[in-house]
């Protein structure tokens, strides 16, 4: 370890958050050439960091009871750190060696999290999402692109609850507009990410266009291999969801349409965010929790999107 500066990251248990502090790590990755890395994170979280350049060890904490972070605390207690990263806010940090300690607080309202994770590690500019990519995920991803020089829209219809999942017959009708004769892609191919529960919106979506044409990409690669995959888009549209996170940490310019969420908070830092006529107060004021089984997007028409879409686009030299 002579020369050799140790840094633990602890990284959010929810994968979604923890791609949206990704640009702080990779910052670390690139600032501190002599640095190597102990990422820890959940089940969801932690394959995220798989192929973090000099990274020593990805430690998985399986759940977030009082036992797990005793065996936490056992396997990274004897080494003196150079710089401890606490993305989890927990106490852990505070007891362990180390010469520097950046913990993360609670949320602010307001701040995005991107900004939220750069204030952690007291940045002077604020690093966009970023996961590393190795050359064996890449090319797992690769595998199941088609070859060709077209334009793809990739889109992401699933979220992890209905009240965040807009209808996927209105994602279609962007495609054919986009992809269609006379689009701004036209010609163009249709990359679907996801999950396997997402097949039944994923059909509809796919439905946009000739079958031969539609890259199906739900439930066939890992979240770091779909970000992979993601990285050959030129445009991605989505909710509020890990899959469009994934995309702005691909680099790629992302519309995600937004209700019953916070768009301050969690806008695609790249991109764009589409409201339909409701604040989110008026959604907590019907679903106080956020989380009863409501279909809270209806009220978004499809032609607002569109129309993002096609200015983000045109910005872009698409």
């Amino acid at each position: 370890m002579h020369g050799r500066f140790p840094i633990l990251y602890i990284a959010e248990a929810d994968a979604e958050e923890a791609v949206l502090s990704s640009g702080a790590l990779a910052q670390l990755v690139e600032a501190v050439p002599q640095a190597t890395f102990t990422v820890v994170g959940s089940p969801a979280s932690a394959p995220l960091f798989a192929d973090l350049p000099r990274l020593q060890r990805l430690i998985t904490l399986d759940r977030d009871g009082r036992w797990d972070w005793i065996a936490l605390w056992n396997q990274v207690r004897e080494t003196n750190w150079g710089l401890v990263v606490d993305m989890r806010g927990s106490t852990l940090s505070g007891k362990l060696r180390r010469q520097r300690r950046a913990v993360k607080g609670k949320p602010l309202p307001g701040v995005h999290l991107v900004e939220q994770a750069a204030r952690t590690l007291q940045l002077d500019e604020i690093p966009a999402p970023r996961l590393f990519i190795g050359r064996d995920t890449q090319e797992a991803a690769d595998a199941l692109i088609p070859a060709g020089d077209g334009p793809i829209l990739a889109i992401g219809p699933g979220a992890d609850w209905i009240g965040k999942r807009w209808p996927a017959d209105r994602y279609a009708k962007i495609a054919i507009s986009l992809l269609g004769e006379g689009g701004p892609l036209a010609g163009g191919q249709l990359m679907i990410v996801g999950e396997e529960a997402d097949r039944d919106a994923a059909q509809t979506v796919r439905s946009a266009v000739k079958r031969d044409r539609v890259i199906e990409l739900q439930g066939r690669l890992t979240r770091l291999q779909t970000a992979a995959a993601l990285s050959h888009a030129t445009l991605y549209l989505g909710g509020d969801s890990l899959w469009t996170q994934l995309a702005v940490a691909a680099g790629v310019p992302a519309v995600a349409v937004f209700g019953p969420s916070d768009e301050t908070l969690k806008r695609p830092w790249t991109g764009v965010a589409v409201r339909g006529p409701r604040t989110l107060q008026e959604f907590q004021d019907l679903d106080p929790r956020l989380n009863q089984h409501i279909q809270h997007m209806m009220d978004l028409p499809y032609e607002r999107v569109l129309k993002a879409t096609k200015k983000l686009l045109a910005e872009r030299g698409a």
